[in-house]
């Protein structure tokens, strides 16, 4: 009868099993000693050349590998120190099943950033009774193999967006192909040298591929998009310009309250989310009471009818009809005196450009509005990330093609 072998289990190359022990009552874990099969001329770790002269022996250290049933595997390796001509120094021996900078095997690392994909650090460190920190790192080399180049291959149309990353002021730049979905880059900060950081990455060519650019009308971002993308078409996004006007409503709507009497105050006060949100979301009595308010107030009630009226500049897919609704929608707006309508008129006049290249190219970053909500939840998820790189490296992972 054959003997019962455990070498099956590990089958690495250039080392050979010489000891076994299990340690605990319940077999909680497991030692396995491994030393150099002297049948093999030793590798270097750094350039992978065969080495002639070793240059000391009996170097051990300890490896975690993979869970052999409830039973935690550790591997104690012995290892050379060799001589290598090719790199003109002494280098570590090259195992073929662990990295000389780790302290788990190749297959312990794969199973971690498995792991990783649908539990998030902290869970996956409790699990295997590992450091998180351990965790985290094995999870970010492998991301950073995988999504760590910014991949703008084929790209013809971009969406870019910002999310809030820490209270405050705290911001990283969210960068979308339009066309598949697939975040291809973040970047800390909202500014120019954070679009200048993205297009570094870029080649000339990739960047004359860019057709259009969906975003808000923050000027940082529209500088940077002409200087390195002059023949894109910047298009502005609906929702910010129907939030942007929605403030508007809401300060014309607290000056109105400063000015009317006890009776109206009664009618005016709570109405803010009645003016901003769409008639078709209302209940029953949110549209009475609705009623009431724009009944009382015709300043607001023109306002009203504004708002609604602002979303037939997107319907349209003709330049020059996009062009005179806009006209005729600001001719209107001009019948309320007050300084908040007027300076929202400005500045829809400022950006026109990108407003009326909505007709040519019908995009806008609310589909980066849905991206930025599940990056929250991945944020969340995991309790907030320290370390922005790594973060990003997660979203990319998220929303891989």
């Amino acid at each position: 009868m054959s003997k019962l072998s455990i070498a099956e289990y590990f089958p690495f190359m250039r080392v050979k099993i010489t000891k076994q022990s299990v340690h605990g009552k319940k077999a909680d874990s497991a030692l396995i000693e491994f030393s150099p099969d002297l049948r093999y001329a030793p590798l270097c770790h750094h350039c992978g050349c065969r080495a002639a002269t070793v240059h000391s022996k009996g170097h051990k250290r300890f490896l975690r590998d993979l869970n052999m049933a409830s039973t935690q595997m550790w591997l104690l390796v012995e290892y050379r120190k060799i001589w290598c001509d090719n790199c003109c120094g002494a280098r570590v021996e090259k195992l073929s099943f662990a990295d000389s900078s780790r302290r788990v095997t190749h297959r312990l690392a794969q199973y971690i950033y498995d792991l990783c994909k649908v539990m998030t650090v902290h869970d996956v460190a409790e699990h295997l009774e590992l450091d998180p920190k351990t965790v985290k790192n094995i999870d970010k080399s492998f991301l950073e193999e995988s999504f760590g180049k910014t991949d703008c291959h084929g790209i013809r149309v971009l969406a870019i967006d910002e999310i809030a990353i820490r209270k405050g002021h705290n911001y990283m730049t969210v960068i979308m192909d339009y066309s598949s979905g697939r975040v291809i880059w973040m970047g800390e900060n909202r500014n120019k040298e954070t679009l200048d950081r993205f297009f570094a990455e870029m080649t000339d060519k990739q960047k004359q591929a860019i057709e259009a650019v969906a975003m808000d009308m923050w000027e940082p971002f529209i500088n940077r998009v002409r200087h390195h993308c002059p023949d894109a078409k910047i298009v502005f996004d609906f929702f910010h310009i129907v939030q942007a006007f929605g403030r508007v409503i809401d300060k014309v709507r607290r000056d109105e309250y400063l000015k009317a009497n006890e009776q109206e105050r009664k009618v005016l006060k709570g109405s803010r989310y009645l003016l901003l949100k769409n008639e078709e979301n209302l209940s029953e009595k949110q549209q009475s009471r609705l009623e009431a308010v724009l009944k009382l107030n015709s300043t607001l009630s023109i306002l009203y009818v504004l708002k609604d009226q602002l979303k037939l500049i997107y319907y349209y897919s003709n330049r020059q009809i996009v062009k005179q609704t806009l006209d005729d929608w600001c001719k209107m707006a001009e019948q309320v005196d007050h300084p908040s309508v007027k300076a929202f008129i400005r500045r829809l006049r400022f950006f026109e450009y990108g407003i009326v290249n909505h007709a040519e190219y019908p995009i806008g970053t609310s589909r980066l509005e849905g991206v930025n909500n599940k990056i929250k939840v991945i944020k969340r998820k995991a309790y907030g990330f320290h370390d922005s790189k790594y973060f990003a490296l997660k979203v990319k992972q998220a929303f891989a093609a």
